[in-house]
């Protein structure tokens, strides 16, 4: 009896003991997830600052250089790679075919001129004859006046009171013949023989002819139209035909060359550009150059998204469609480096940009508190 007393006077304690161990677990357990979650909630109201995208590649001015006139292809006057500044040779065409045509179109605006001083000599030469046909035409009449009264008393023949009278009639067709001359001889030169040689139509006719010529004269010798780098050089050589029509389609026609102002654009989520503002700090790194940074600031975010400019467009019109996040351009300024590298056109990038505010500032905004 007394070992049962004893049995039942340990278990007591014993029993006390493990429901403490484990009333002490559920608070460990129940305390640790509790601040967990608090340490969870803290740090993702205190992050959010800084939105970025690995959808972001560099970008450079770039071109390809051709012509708009047709010929062939006379000298190749760069190489790839090669740095060239602004109005450097590229390469030139066969200039023969358009110095003939300045040539001729040279000659034609001088026999516009010569045409245009004929024309004042042909139409004083008409004013001349006009009077003097004038003259000629009074003194017929007079005659045939003279007849008229001789034949009343019948000291003429009758006929010759009617060669007088054909003689007045020719001399009045003649006068109007050479008035007619003289008034399109004035009207080719626009109603005053005094004109300017420059103003009369022809002239400036013949001129747009010969500037023409002499533009494509000029555009057979293709020049860099800003500074950088030559690219796509190796496909055209001299003796290529270069056809202006295709001269945008092929890059046998053309010189690739690459500007030298780069910047990185970034394809950002429209849900991350809620506090990116034009200015704003970015941090830049590029996977060609691991331990390199570069800082820049947002120039400019564009107007629309990628969706709007796409030439198939997504047609949501249907009640099946599904929400996809859309993503907006977003033009990043490069402002220094910290590596000695070159950045090339079209290499990855991974952007992070400092909007300046924590989600704590949002939600404080948000609820006004």
């Amino acid at each position: 009896m007394s070992s049962a007393s004893n049995v039942a006077a340990y278990s007591a304690p014993a029993k006390s003991a493990a429901m403490d161990r484990g009333q002490l677990r559920k608070i460990l357990m129940i305390g640790g997830v509790a601040v967990v979650l608090a340490i969870a909630g803290v740090v993702y109201l205190a992050g959010g600052r800084y939105v970025g995208s690995d959808d972001s590649y560099v970008r450079a001015n770039k071109l390809m250089v051709a012509t708009d006139v047709s010929g062939l292809v006379q000298t190749v006057n760069v190489h790839q790679g090669q740095q060239v500044k602004k109005g450097d040779v590229l390469f030139t065409l066969d200039p023969k075919p358009f110095v003939i045509a300045v040539e001729n179109a040279k000659a034609a605006l001088g026999q516009t001129v010569q045409d245009v001083d004929s024309t004042r000599a042909m139409y004083r030469a008409a004013v001349g004859q006009i009077a003097a046909q004038k003259a000629q035409l009074v003194a017929n009449q007079q005659t045939y006046t003279r007849y008229l009264a001789l034949a009343k008393e019948n000291a003429i023949a009758a006929m010759q009171v009617d060669t007088q009278r054909a003689a007045v009639l020719s001399a009045q067709a003649t006068l109007a013949s050479l008035q007619q001359n003289a008034a399109t001889q004035l009207a080719k030169l626009n109603g005053n023989v005094d004109i300017p040689v420059e103003q009369v139509p022809e002239y400036q006719k013949a001129k747009a002819t010969l500037d023409e010529a002499q533009r494509q004269l000029d555009h057979a010798t293709v020049r860099a139209p800003f500074d950088g780098t030559v690219s796509e050089v190796d496909s055209l050589q001299p003796g290529t035909l270069v056809v202006s029509a295709l001269s945008a389609f092929t890059t046998t026609s053309a010189v690739g060359l690459i500007g030298k102002d780069v910047w990185v654009e970034s394809d950002m989520k429209e849900t991350d550009l809620t506090d990116v503002r034009l200015g704003a700090p970015v941090s830049i790194t590029v996977d060609t150059y691991p331990g390199c940074k570069w800082d820049g600031h947002i120039d400019s975010v564009n107007a629309g998204s990628d969706s709007s400019f796409s030439a198939l467009p997504a047609e949501n019109a249907s009640g099946n469609w599904v929400k996809v996040v859309q993503r907006i351009p977003v033009r990043i300024a490069i402002d220094h480096s910290s590596c000695p590298s070159a950045l090339r056109a079209g290499m990855s990038a991974v952007t992070a940009i400092d909007t300046g505010k924590r989600r704590i500032t949002r939600f404080r905004d948000e609820f006004g508190l």
